[in-house]
């Protein structure tokens, strides 16, 4: 099911800002004609600090377009993997991918949009924890708590995706002000900061394990676990993994998550949200789809990311649109699948011979989970590139059997609930053979089940699989060999140019 909730509030809270710099008329949220708002003034109350917490994830929604530059979070990681090629027109199409595929990024050719959204969330964040202080005499102590562990989560959830992409990132926890400067933070000195933020938002407790339908699309109890566990196993600190373990197992046995049955089923419509997802950033077509170039409502409507993936020219026999041909999937990674495996087809999109328009890199191989399908762009009101309702899957219940499977092998726990864990997942295939529980075993079926998910390029990093994965290919596409030094993209000239000599460059 979707949830319209995050789109409302969202233009309310946009709105709302608007109060800062202009008086309103009674008739119009009660403001009285010319007087003016502060912003700390309007977000006072529960039904306005509610507003500043859907305005916090709003900066997700627009990884894939934020009118700069196209940086679909789960495309970033992909294209530094060997599952994925850059692909587009040619090298001049989305060339900081191609750079960063060959692993030759440089300050100029690095991801814009990812710094650039994420820290817009930290941002929100903090907002909302600032406006909850100044107004906690008007709001219930139960929301307090509510919203406060909200903002955290989701500031945690941004400052994850800057750790592991960039690595050497400014961390602060209440907004800045003149000068606006932040000591930039080492890889380890970063996370220890957010984890230890989350691990205290976990502590309040007040967000549920799952939500009800009206407000499906906002972080919940198990969604902190997750972000908990995918930073702890990412950073490869043992000291937590008990405690990851712990929280794996909590959501397991909540009994408000379950495998669904058919895999295929997922990347449809009806999949969403369905008893396996866990967290979604939610997208609609139809009359709410009104992202538009140059203008729209940011925070209402669907997605570029299909129009992005998609053969050029669509096959229209298939019910696919036009695309624009980015981020083929390579041969090899078709080929990863065994004969009756139901994710195969259900992952990689392979149109008839001369049914669409070939363009660089190309593999005749589509990334079938989000495909450009014409069902899921209906009657939009705004650019037709844009409005795809494809909900983008961040964290399933697949993920968190392997990540309770692996947890258990790193720990020395039950091996018998390490190999049944595994094995659920690997059944839901349609694979009968049982699975040993090791970490080889693991890793290739995370690298199977969440395929175009964005999950590939961690995994094979924090394995110390990456320098002998990442290698040249045969068709020459990729000449170098991922390294240490390549751990971590440049950050981007702007940003260095724009902190005046707050922030270093790290070795690329």
């Amino acid at each position: 099911m979707k949830t319209n909730i995050l789109y409302k509030l969202g233009i309310a809270a946009l709105l709302a800002a608007l109060l800062v710099l202009t008086g309103c008329k009674d008739s119009f949220l009660e403001v009285e004609p010319g007087k003016k708002m502060t912003l700390t003034e309007y977000f006072s109350t529960d039904e306005h600090i509610y507003e500043a917490v859907a305005a916090t994830y709003h900066p997700m929604r627009l990884f894939d377009w934020n009118g700069a530059t196209y940086n679909p979070i789960n495309i970033c990681s992909e294209v530094m993997t060997d599952n994925f090629w850059a692909g587009g027109a040619d090298l001049n199409d989305y060339t900081y991918w191609h750079y960063m595929e060959d692993f030759k990024a440089d300050p100029l050719h690095t991801l814009e949009g990812i710094w650039k959204q994420c820290y817009l969330g930290v941002k929100n964040a903090n907002d909302v924890l600032s406006y909850v202080e100044t107004g906690k005499d008007k709001i219930t102590a139960e929301h307090q708590k509510l919203y406060t562990e909200e903002a955290m989560v989701l500031r945690a959830f941004y400052y994850c995706q800057l750790w592991k992409f960039y690595g050497y990132i400014p961390v602060y926890m209440k907004n800045l002000t003149s000068p606006y400067t932040c000591e930039q933070s080492a890889p380890d000195a970063a996370y220890d900061a957010i984890i230890t933020s989350l691990e205290e938002a976990i502590a309040i407790g007040a967000l549920p394990m799952q939500w009800d339908d009206a407000n499906l699309g906002r972080v919940n109890r198990a969604t902190a676990y997750m972000l908990y566990a995918e930073m702890v196993m990412y950073q490869n600190d043992e000291s937590r993994y008990s405690k990851a373990l712990e929280y794996m197992r909590q959501i397991i046995s909540s009994g408000q998550f379950a495998l669904h049955d058919d895999y295929a089923a997922l990347w449809t419509k009806e999949g969403e949200w369905t008893k396996e997802s866990i967290f979604e950033i939610n997208y609609t077509d139809g009359p709410n789809g009104k992202r538009a170039y140059g203008g729209g409502v940011g925070n209402v409507g669907g997605t570029w990311l299909p129009r992005l993936i998609s053969p050029e020219g669509g096959v229209a026999a298939d019910g696919v649109d036009n695309g624009w041909g980015a981020a083929p999937v390579r041969t090899d990674a078709y080929d990863k699948f065994a004969s009756g495996d139901a994710r195969r087809d259900a992952t990689c999109y392979r149109p008839a011979s001369g049914s669409y328009k070939p363009r660089y890199e190309d593999t005749g191989i589509w990334l079938s989970k989000y495909i450009a399908r014409s069902a899921n762009l209906q009657n939009i009101a705004g650019a037709t590139d844009g409005n795809y309702a494809n909900n983008l899957r961040i964290y399933r219940y697949a993920e968190t059997l392997l990540n309770a499977a692996e947890l258990l092998v790193r720990t020395n726990g039950s091996a018998a609930d390490a190999q049944q864990y595994l094995n659920l997942v690997h059944h839901r295939s349609g694979l009968t053979d049982n699975k040993a529980a090791t970490i080889d075993n693991i890793i290739a079926e995370r690298d199977l089940e969440f395929m175009g998910e964005g999950k590939r390029y961690w995994d094979l990093v924090r394995t110390g699989k990456a320098a002998s994965v990442l290698v040249p290919d045969a068709d020459g596409y990729r000449k170098n060999t991922w390294s240490e030094a390549r751990k971590y993209v440049p950050i981007p000239q702007a940003e260095i140019d724009a902190a005046g000599g707050g922030l270093v460059q790290h070795n690329y």
